[in-house]
């Protein structure tokens, strides 16, 4: 039987644009992990690794009007959005590089022995490796940041692991322009090209979680295609982490004295941030606990006047858009529930307009359950709410979330303590990331990032943006009473690779010039 085509499609005609490559069959992605496998050891430099990283994103930005412009074509994100996500992806390639060179992701850490501690201690050396070949599953709603060349895939790279990508279909063509650019970018830096491939296909992504060669995997997506996938990695003979970013509701509450004070500054914001690209953005606002009374009501007619006044816009695919008007359809259809903004259909028909749907706390029954889960796209609800009590129960129905996101009055955020205080921790229990007067839409690609939460946010307790996202492909081993001569480079009393250690407990910084030689000789 001959191959599936896979084609480029234009989310704004619905037409097919171009026949892009065909589907991998179980062949295609054996021969792809395999030598993925085989370009292990060439990851091993350190110098190696930073300067392909860089390569990449010199490559990127060489191609980068054809990049933008096919995202476009595939995705109608429209061009600042993807020449903004462009110059994000290339910024975490040099930033990854930046922390190959640093060597702190090792980790080394060595007690000398010490026949006198109770009980008696040898000498004890520890870093990390790479884990092996990593699949990495691309997500829609970034083609760039979050797909081929994106975070899960240069953290990857830079902890050393070769990589896969199951190419996500609603944007194949960008899928292999950007994995032409990594994989010449190898070529540039004297790597296999292979430390980077691409394939397409459902079946292809089954086959791939289940290679005995792949180490781990890494997804962004829905609940129900991530679970599939962590449960498969998890039944394997030889089990895998999966660390799969899956679905968030992301809650915001929205205090009486913040209400009273900014009502409309915040219902401006809300809606600002839950039609930012057209809605799908993984920490998109899908639930605001809104304070009753005239404060509240005035937050929520800025924020029905800011739907309103937001032009219709594209999902990603039909499916996304179909699944979009079904669930703001059963929404609208269950009791109790209002809608002062109702979402639908645009001029067109192939775009969708955003839409509000809102509740009174004490009126949340166990029917209204579908409340409680994302809905892909430009909606939210807002859930009425009078007193600490109604809102800790509404809270206690949401589960994990990337983000949470209070608003404070001016006195509250100043005083800090007390209630507010409480309502910080209570969400710090929900999340990952808390925020305080401000809207969650935007991830800083920073050291201190964390882009994860409790499921079904994410499968792990990693993040898949910032400098930490690398430590889910590594893996920790120790050597005990390891003769010198034996020992890796890294974990060397001497230090020739110059890496930041701890030593007996006590943290060594090494000279910058020390770390610069051990960059080029590790």
């Amino acid at each position: 039987m001959a191959a599936a085509p896979v084609w480029s499609v234009d989310p704004r005609t619905g037409k097919q644009r171009e026949r892009v490559a065909d589907e991998a069959t179980a062949a295609d992605v054996d021969a792809a992990v395999q030598a993925a496998h085989r370009a292990l050891p060439a990851l091993a430099d350190r110098a190696a690794r930073a300067a392909f990283l860089r390569a990449a994103a010199q490559r990127l930005e060489a191609d980068g009007e054809r990049l933008v412009a096919a995202a476009d074509a595939e995705s109608a994100l429209g061009l600042p959005r993807l020449t903004g996500e462009l110059g994000r992806t290339t910024g975490q390639l040099r930033a990854f590089a930046d922390e190959v060179e640093d060597g702190g992701h090792l980790d080394v850490i060595i007690d000398r022995a010490d026949p006198a501690h109770t009980p008696p201690r040898p000498d004890l050396r520890r870093y990390k490796l790479p884990i092996g070949v990593v699949a990495v599953y691309a997500a829609s709603n970034f083609p760039l940041a979050f797909s081929v060349p994106g975070g899960d895939t240069a953290s990857a790279l830079a902890a050393g692991c070769p990589v896969v990508v199951k190419a996500h279909p609603d944007h194949p063509a960008t899928s292999q322009l950007c994995a032409a650019a990594l994989r010449a970018a190898a070529a540039d830096t004297q790597l296999p090209e292979d430390v980077v491939s691409v394939v397409h296909g459902f079946e292809a992504g089954v086959e791939l979680v289940r290679h005995p060669r792949v180490s781990a995997a890494g997804f962004t997506g829905s609940v129900k295609g991530g679970r599939a996938l962590f449960d498969a990695a998890a039944a394997r003979p030889r089990p895998i982490p999966f660390h799969g970013e899956l679905g968030s509701l992301n809650p915001v509450v929205v205090t009486p004295a913040a209400a009273a004070e900014r009502a409309e500054q915040i219902g401006e914001g809300l809606g600002g941030s839950m039609t930012l690209g057209t809605g799908q953005f993984c920490v998109k606002p899908g639930l605001v606990l809104v304070p009753e009374g005239a404060d509240g009501d005035r937050l929520l007619a800025a924020l029905s006047a800011t739907l309103r006044a937001t032009a219709p816009g594209h999902l990603l695919d039909d499916r996304m858009r179909d699944a979009f008007l079904a669930g703001t359809a059963g929404r609208a259809g269950l009791a109790s529930v209002a809608t002062p903004v109702a979402a639908g259909t645009g001029e067109d028909e192939r775009t969708v307009r955003p839409g509000l749907f809102a509740v009174a706390a004490a009126d949340l029954g166990a029917e209204h359950e579908l409340l409680f889960e994302e809905c892909f796209g430009p909606v939210t609800v807002a859930v009425r709410y009078a007193g600490e009590t109604e809102a800790e129960a509404v809270l206690g129905r949401i589960e994990g979330s990337l983000t949470a996101t209070v608003h404070l009055g001016a006195d509250e955020a100043a005083a800090g303590g007390g209630g507010a205080a409480r309502l910080v921790a209570r969400l710090t229990a929900l999340a990952g990331r808390v925020l305080v007067n401000g809207w969650p839409t935007g991830v800083a690609v920073a050291p201190a990032q964390h882009h994860g939460g409790p499921y079904p946010a994410t499968t792990s307790t990693s993040t898949s943006v910032g400098a930490t996202a690398l430590e889910r492909w590594l893996r920790p081993v120790v050597f005990q009473d390891t003769p010198e001569a034996l020992l890796p480079p890294e974990l060397r009393d001497a230090n020739p690779l110059g890496l930041p250690r701890r030593v007996d407990g006590v943290r060594e910084q090494p000279a910058a010039d020390g770390a610069a030689r051990g960059a080029a000789a590790g």
